[in-house]
């Protein structure tokens, strides 16, 4: 067993890696972080879900989830939440990571930590109104055209400036904007916002079938297809209590070893380009073109889209 509480009971879950899920009260929430923190454990995850009419669900209002990770494996703890003030407890203290998944939570589901005090849209950037993961939520009743005034918090005094940075940036990045007050050399605050390229994935979600889910999954993130449509696949594959067998799971593990080496060169050869080490930035990406090109020659795509490669292969989709 992966940890201990007198409140906590697990159920191992099929498949390669070892999980196991839990259901828990919202009281025993912050002890069971806190018990995986002290033994060296991380959160992996926190997220919820809307419950609401669905009659195996406890509660029969939200659900929170929060998937937790130490030595043994991967923890998935689910606690149902009053539809009328869905709260639950602020972990960010145990987990400082946690304080953005809280707020990505409210902004999405409209669930919220009782002490969890930022609630700034994560995501929305003035597209709509409302919460669009619930399952009432009218998508074309939400939409407005209003200006989206960000509050990004005002640090002031003696000398102190503001510089903006972004969303628009001069490479291919992804937009992101950077409020950084100064004064002189010191940084006093940065606060940065995401989300300008949200796509609304976990939403399209809902109406997809598992096999245009599994296609979804891979193309998540073009250069990280594989840790994507594993995960999709493992998840899939424990509420169906299906284990693949040992060649697909041998295959998986060349697959994403190959897109971890792949980005792991770009990565480092990004590194010299942001000091203008030009002569090591085209060496590392030189070593991932060749990767890729090898990747193109032995499965028949350059990034191991898994259908592609199951295609190629002769594979079943299934594994």
């Amino acid at each position: 067993m992966p940890i201990t509480h007198h409140n906590l009971h697990l159920t191992r879950l099929d498949g390669a890696i070892p999980a196991w899920l839990g259901r828990i009260e919202p009281g025993d929430l912050l002890p069971i972080c806190q018990n995986v923190a002290d033994g060296g454990g991380r959160l992996v995850a926190l997220w919820g879900s809307d419950a609401r009419g669905d009659m195996h669900e406890r509660g029969n209002g939200f659900a929170l989830h929060v998937a937790l990770v130490n030595e043994a494996g991967l923890i998935c703890l689910s606690m149902a939440l009053d539809a009328a003030q869905p709260a639950y407890p602020d972990i960010s203290r145990v987990f400082p990571a946690a304080g953005r998944m809280q707020r990505a939570a409210y902004d999405l589901l409209g669930i919220y930590a009782h002490e969890g005090c930022d609630r700034r849209k994560w995501v929305r950037h003035g597209a709509w109104h409302g919460f669009p993961l619930r399952k009432d939520f009218d998508a074309a009743q939400s939409r407005t055209d209003e200006p989206d005034a960000y509050p990004f918090v005002q640090v002031e005094g003696q000398g102190v400036h503001e510089i903006p940075v972004g969303p628009i940036h001069a490479g291919i990045i992804e937009p992101g904007h950077f409020r950084f007050s100064v004064a002189g050399e010191k940084v006093l605050r940065l606060e940065e916002r995401f989300g300008y390229t949200h796509k609304g994935i976990e939403k399209r979600f809902e109406s997809l079938t598992l096999q245009q889910g599994a296609k979804l999954a891979g193309r998540v993130s073009g250069d990280s297809t594989v840790a994507y449509a594993w995960a999709y696949a493992m998840a899939a594959e424990s509420i169906a209590g299906v284990t693949p067998p040992d060649r697909a799971l041998w295959l998986r593990a060349l697959f994403l070893e190959r897109e971890r080496i792949a980005n792991h060169l770009g990565d480092l050869g990004d590194l010299g380009n942001d000091v203008a080490l030009s002569f090591g930035f085209t060496q590392f990406w030189i070593l991932k073109e060749q990767v890729l090109r090898n990747n193109a020659a032995l499965f028949g795509h350059r990034y191991l889209m898994p259908e592609s490669v199951c295609k190629h292969h002769k594979l079943s989709t299934t594994y």
